[in-house]
C-alpha cells in the first residue's frame, strides 16, 4: 500500500470519526394527549396499531430513535426525514389544525398509503413491523376514507 492511500485512508477515517461529534437532535416535544390524532380519531385497536407502527415515528413526537441513529452520517439522513414528515404531518399536533386542513391531511394519508409511497420502503426494511399485508392497507385506506367525511 502506497503512502498515499494510507493518507487518504487516514484521512477518511478521522473524517469518520469528527462526524460523529455532530450528532441529530432527538428530543421529543411534550405530547399533550388531547391534540393527538389517535386520541381525537379514536380509531378501532387493528387501525390504531397499524397508524402508530407504521406512522408516528416520522410524524409525531413520539419517534423511537434507534442505535443507528448514533452513528453519522445515517443519522443525518434520518433526522432529516424526521424533520420533514412532521412539518409536513404532524399526528401530535392534530387538534391545532384546522378542520379543512385535517380532512385534506386524511386524504393524503390514503393517498400516500394506495400509491405505496408510505411508509417509505426504506422505513419498512428496517421496522418490519412498519409493514403492511394488502388486507392491512385497504383497511387503513377505507377507514382514512371514511375519517376524511368526518372531517368535512
Amino acid at each position: 500500500m502506497s503512502v498515499l492511500t494510507k493518507r487518504i485512508l487516514l484521512g477518511v477515517a478521522a473524517v469518520l470519526v469528527i462526524i460523529q461529534f455532530f450528532g441529530i437532535d432527538k428530543t421529543n416535544p411534550p405530547v399533550e394527549a388531547s391534540q393527538d390524532f389517535l386520541s381525537i380519531a379514536n380509531p378501532p385497536a387493528e387501525i390504531a396499531s397499524l397508524i402508530k407502527s407504521s406512522c408516528y415515528d416520522c410524524h409525531s413526537h413520539q419517534t423511537k430513535y434507534p442505535w443507528y441513529t448514533n452513528v453519522a452520517p445515517v443519522s443525518w439522513m434520518i433526522g432529516h426525514h424526521i424533520e420533514e414528515g412532521r412539518e409536513h404531518l404532524n399526528f401530535s399536533k392534530w387538534g391545532t389544525y384546522p378542520a379543512k386542513k385535517r380532512a385534506h391531511k386524511i386524504e393524503e394519508c390514503y393517498e400516500e398509503v394506495e400509491e405505496g409511497e408510505m411508509p417509505m420502503k426504506g422505513y419498512v426494511i428496517l421496522h418490519s413491523e412498519a409493514k403492511m399485508s394488502k388486507e392491512q392497507k385497504e383497511q387503513l385506506i377505507a377507514w382514512f376514507k371514511q375519517r376524511e367525511q368526518q372531517e368535512i
